[in-house]
């Protein structure tokens, strides 16, 4: 319950939607989870994978899904950074990967089987070159990135399409424009 106390208070501190908190704000959360990449594709997704999970578009250049057990702690409209695992073990590809996550929105939901998981969407077009000449997307490259530090960094109200930023350059500029402190 205190995290909800913490995040109501965060709601109704912020006002509108790019304002700005002052210095006094409760020291915002961290998680480990696991990372993973996904693509908006039928595969990867539901019926339509041009949509999320809280009504946005899938967009590659903010969006990311967390896993259903998180919903309390990372609603819609969470912007996360994402800080990388404290050790990136066999199968994981954060060191390729991390310079085209940059921060995300919470704005889609994993499948059900998985737990404590946060997962990127990137584009299909991401594309990496392999040392033996063959390409593969960036969700393929992160692969799976155990014990990943995850911190809480504001919140938007996603429920305007017009609200979630289209790029990672508008992401940062409105995160910026935050005033919040972390837990550490």
């Amino acid at each position: 319950m205190p995290i909800l106390g913490a995040l109501m208070g965060l709601f109704f501190l912020s006002g509108m939607p790019g304002t700005a908190l002052s210095a006094e704000a409760p020291a915002l959360p961290a998680y480990i989870l696991t990372l993973t990449g996904y693509n908006a594709v039928p595969a990867q997704t539901d019926t339509d994978p041009s949509m999320t999970a809280s009504g946005s578009a899938a967009n590659p250049e903010v969006v990311a899904a967390r896993s259903h057990d998180l919903a309390g702690e990372l609603p819609f409209g969470t912007i996360v950074e994402i800080v990388g695992p404290a050790v990136a073990g066999e199968g994981c590809g954060w060191s390729a990967t991390a310079k085209h996550i940059g921060y995300r929105v919470i704005a889609d939901t994993m499948n059900t089987r998985y737990h404590n998981s946060l997962d990127i969407l990137f584009s299909t077009n991401n594309q990496f070159l392999m040392s033996d000449g063959r390409t593969k997307n960036a969700s393929v490259v992160l692969g799976t990135c155990a014990n990943t530090l995850v911190r809480v960094v504001g919140f938007i109200d996603i429920s305007r399409p017009s609200a979630l930023p289209k790029t990672q350059t508008e992401l940062a500029a409105l995160v910026e424009k935050l005033d919040f402190t972390f837990t550490k």
